[in-house]
Parts: C-alpha cells; sequence; structure tokens
C-alpha cells in the first residue's frame, strides 16, 4: 500500500497507472476514523474496481461554527492499519492548507436539494461536501466512487453534481452497516455513553417499525410512537423525521405509492446522529 501525504506524491502515483491497460480506479472517500462501515464501502469498490484509492480527511469546509470539527476523532494510524488489511493500494492523507490554500473563492453550490433537512439543520453543510468531493474527484481521477447510503441525502446531492457538472464518474451507494443493537455505524458513536446509546437505538427502531407500515400515513404514525417516547428522555432532541422523495428528498404525500426515503435526524447528548431507510409503499389491495 503506498501512502501518499500530498497531491504532487499522489499525482505521481496516479500518472503511473496511465496507458493502454490502465486499470479502472475505485475511490473511497473518508474522513479517517474508519470503522466497519468503512470497510463495507472498500469491500464494494473492489468489486468495481482494480486500483482501490481511499482518501483520509476531515473536511473543515462542511462544519459549522458549532459544531464538532476540533473534537472528530483523527487516528490516523489505526485507519492506515485497516486500509492495508483490507487491501486499499493507495491512501490519500492531504492537509488542509493544500486542498484549500490561501485565496481560493470557488464553492459548489448546493442548489435546493441541500437546502433542506440536513442542509437546514445544517446551512452550508452540503456546499462544503460537493466542493471538497469535486475537488478530490479531480485529484484522484476515479472511474467509480462509493459512498455510503447512510448519509442518504449527501448520496443525493453527490449523484445531482455527477449529473449536471458532466462528470464521468460512476456512483455507487452501499448499503447501511449497523452495530448488533441497530444503531447505525458512525464516527460519531464512539462519544455516546452507555445511556445514550440505549436512547440512540430509537432512530433505529423508529425506522424498523414505519418499514412494516403501507402507507405513508401509518409508517410516519408508527415511527412517532417510538420517538415520541424517546423524546421524553432530557437527552434525546429530535431534529427531522419525515418520508422524503429519493431524488429531490422532498415530503411525500400520505397518498404517495413507490420508493421513498425515511430521515431522521436528532441530537442524544452532544451528538447528532442521522438514519434512514427506504419504504416501497404499494397501492392497497381491491377490497
Amino acid at each position: 500500500m503506498k501512502i501518499a501525504h500530498s497531491l504532487a506524491e499522489y499525482a505521481a502515483l496516479r500518472s503511473a497507472l496511465d496507458g493502454p491497460t490502465a486499470p479502472r480506479v475505485a475511490y473511497v472517500p473518508t474522513m479517517g476514523a474508519l470503522h466497519e462501515g468503512h470497510r463495507s464501502l472498500i469491500k464494494l469498490a473492489k468489486t468495481r474496481g482494480d486500483m482501490i484509492v481511499v482518501s483520509i480527511f476531515v473536511n473543515p469546509l462542511q462544519f459549522g461554527p458549532n459544531e464538532d470539527y476540533a473534537r472528530y476523532p483523527r487516528p490516523l494510524e489505526d485507519d492506515l492499519q485497516v486500509c492495508a488489511a483490507d487491501g486499499v493500494d493507495i491512501v490519500l492523507v492531504p492537509s488542509v492548507t493544500e486542498l484549500y490554500p490561501a485565496g481560493r473563492q470557488v464553492t459548489v453550490d448546493a442548489g435546493a436539494l441541500g437546502s433542506v433537512l440536513e442542509g437546514h439543520s445544517r446551512p452550508g453543510h452540503f456546499n462544503g461536501v460537493l466542493t471538497v468531493v469535486l475537488k478530490l474527484f479531480n485529484i484522484i481521477r476515479p472511474q467509480v466512487a462509493v459512498f455510503g447510503e447512510k448519509d442518504a441525502q449527501q448520496l443525493a446531492c453527490i449523484q445531482r453534481m455527477v449529473i449536471d457538472f458532466n462528470l464521468a464518474v460512476e456512483i455507487v451507494g452501499a448499503p447501511i452497516v449497523r452495530e448488533p443493537d441497530g444503531l447505525a455505524l458512525s464516527s460519531r458513536n464512539v462519544f455516546l455513553s452507555a445511556s445514550e446509546r440505549a436512547v440512540a437505538r430509537s432512530l433505529s427502531a423508529a425506522l424498523e417499525k414505519a418499514a412494516t407500515q403501507g402507507s405513508v400515513r401509518s409508517a410516519r404514525a408508527a415511527a412517532y410512537e417510538v420517538l415520541d417516547r424517546a423524546e421524553a428522555e432530557p437527552c434525546f432532541e429530535l431534529d427531522y423525521a419525515t418520508i422524503v422523495n429519493p431524488a429531490t428528498f422532498a415530503e411525500v404525500p400520505d397518498d404517495h405509492v413507490g420508493l421513498a426515503v425515511f430521515v431522521v435526524a436528532a441530537r442524544v447528548g452532544g451528538t447528532r446522529l442521522i438514519d434512514n431507510t427506504t419504504i416501497n409503499f404499494t397501492p392497497a389491495p381491491w377490497g
């Protein structure tokens, strides 16, 4: 495994791959603190490409002024061991100053899709995500890139950017990986106390209950039965829980038929968590 600590080092490694027999490069962007969810992305990437590239970069542009950028976990040596064990070929670990040099002015605007739900709760978040992803696509030059479906709105924004900017990158979504208690894997889970973790389980429990329902109305009601109980806990603050169109993230009507995504976000103690599930609402049978 090769480790590039600068863009110049990566460019030298990447140029060696060019030519008529160039391998198909599959890319997994991460912010480090790698867990089994990230490892599932790497595993999927290995089925889509010949050369696997992982980047590790905690992107300051996607954090708000009162968010957890400073305390975000950065166990780089552990992350590099995971990458080596999982057969990654190249790891790019760029610095903030190299990716964002002084004097930069141009950023990506996520548009309407990036202004609702997560974008509303975290103004500018998706602009920061898309800006760094576009920069890294230009640097890495992959044919395919793998992103986790846990960040469903992020995935939709990236897919939209690829279409709108005519980027020659195939975007692949990887299923959510969960811990044994159902909690979606996240690098932020380490911040939860034992009691907070028990309350955080309400997010996935609400989604599980919603997924058994046959209509938007009943799915919403079933989920809120669970979430209302969680809101009685002082450490739990629900941000949103809504059922949306997977392409636009606009809320669907009660009579919606077909695929939709139930997205939830909450703050548990000092930790903000998100989760989602896809539900296929089918027409009610006759009679």
